[in-house]
C-alpha cells in the first residue's frame, strides 16, 4: 500500500464542492467544514492510495493585511493537521477546510491549535 505524498487539497472545485455539501463546526476563530470526496473533483485520488484526510487552510487579509503573518498561520495549521491526521485510518477519503475567522488574530498559536483539536473531535475526526 502506498502512502499519500501530501495531504493538502488543492483546486478550487473541490472548495465550492466543500462549501455547498459540507457539515460545518463552528468555533470562536474558525470554521471547519467536512465532507467526503467527490472523486470526480479530486486531483490524484486514486485506487492505489490508502483513504486519507485531506486538508485546505483559508485565511483571508482580514485577518491580516500582512502576507507574511498569513503564511505562517498557514504553515503552522498544515503541520499541526499532519501531526494529527497522518495516523487516522478511516474507510473513505475525506476532505476537510478550515477558515480563520478575523478575530483570531487575538489569540495565540496554542489556543488556536488547541481549538483546531476541539473542531476536529466535534467532526469525528480525531479522537
Amino acid at each position: 500500500m502506498v502512502l499519500p505524498k501530501h495531504m493538502r487539497l488543492k483546486g478550487h472545485r473541490c472548495f465550492d464542492f466543500i462549501y455547498k455539501e459540507g457539515s460545518r463546526f463552528y468555533s470562536s476563530s474558525m470554521v471547519l467544514r467536512v465532507t467526503n470526496a467527490n472523486k470526480k473533483l479530486g486531483k490524484g485520488i486514486n485506487s492505489n492510495i490508502r483513504p486519507s484526510i485531506k486538508c485546505a487552510i483559508s485565511i483571508s487579509n482580514k485577518v491580516s493585511k500582512k502576507s507574511v503573518v498569513r503564511n505562517k498561520l498557514r504553515r503552522l495549521f498544515h503541520h499541526h493537521l499532519s501531526q494529527r491526521l497522518s495516523n487516522m485510518n478511516v474507510n473513505e477519503e475525506v476532505w476537510a477546510f478550515i477558515s480563520l475567522k478575523p478575530i483570531c488574530i487575538k489569540n495565540s498559536n496554542s489556543n488556536l491549535l488547541k481549538e483546531c483539536d476541539k473542531l476536529l473531535i466535534k467532526a469525528g475526526l480525531k479522537k
